[in-house]
């Protein structure tokens, strides 16, 4: 079944009105549904309607008749900020992706020392773009909310941020010994927002790890190999929710 996102004014007391432009020309001309045909909406908070009937179709918009619905049950009961050093190509949309799917709430692309990309101007261009794939990853994997891609920040302001979280994971190429499992095993309470810290290709410098460990995080291994940025995230964020989640 078909999954949609609509902003919470669309759903009214027993019907949703779909009126993105690229979800009515996709119901409309690329799956051709018609009256009668059932979707699944999610209002992007709190609430699924995990079964509405299509009674108009128009040109500019879809209505749809609340038969079912309940509270998003296909989020993690914690919440995953990957702050992610910027990495050069399109690997950061492979990123985006992947971690949508896994259940990342939030990502924030971070400028570290080492990072090759440089600002052109555009960077805004970029970050809706990226939106636009976490969008695309969230119908696909059928997520209750999307997660959110944030503006771009400096790794002193990411640093700024941490204490916001009530864990801070941060995995770390030079680090042998302690791992991930040994982070998550000696949590003593499930904690509900997490802050997964990544580098770019480069990885992190000494003044970098320096500051993050000021603030009381301590490296970790994520194994006994060295994982690209792209796989880094993707794989630390699956440790994660396999030990707090699973």
């Amino acid at each position: 079944m078909l999954k949609l996102f609509v902003d919470p004014s669309k759903v009214l007391e027993h019907h949703i009105i779909v009126d993105n432009r690229d979800d009515v020309k996709h119901i409309r001309k690329v799956l051709r549904l018609k009256e009668g045909d059932r979707i699944e909406i999610s209002d992007n908070t709190s609430w699924e309607y995990y079964s509405c009937e299509i009674f108009r179709i128009e040109d500019d918009h879809i209505e749809a008749a609340i038969i079912e619905k309940c509270k998003c049950k296909s989020e993690p009961g914690i919440e995953i900020t990957l702050f992610q050093g910027i990495p050069k190509s399109d690997k950061m949309e492979t990123i985006i992706q992947k971690c949508t799917e896994l259940g990342v709430r939030e990502i924030v692309p971070v400028w570290n020392a080492r990072t090759v990309v440089t600002d052109k101007g555009n960077f805004a261009k970029k970050i809706e773009r990226w939106q636009k794939v976490a969008v695309e990853a969230s119908k696909q994997c059928k997520r209750s909310i999307i997660p959110t891609v944030s503006g771009d920040i400096r790794f002193s302001e990411m640093v700024a941020r941490l204490g916001d979280y009530d864990l801070v994971v941060f995995p770390y190429e030079n680090e042998t010994d302690y791992s991930i499992k040994d982070l998550l095993s000696a949590l003593t309470e499930k904690p509900h927002r997490i802050a997964l810290i990544i580098g770019p290709e480069g990885g992190f410098d000494d003044e970098e790890v320096s500051a993050i460990s000021r603030i009381g995080a301590s490296p970790v291994t994520l194994g006994k190999t060295v994982l690209r940025t792209e796989t880094a995230g993707p794989a630390a964020t699956a440790m994660i929710f396999y030990a707090l989640e699973l």
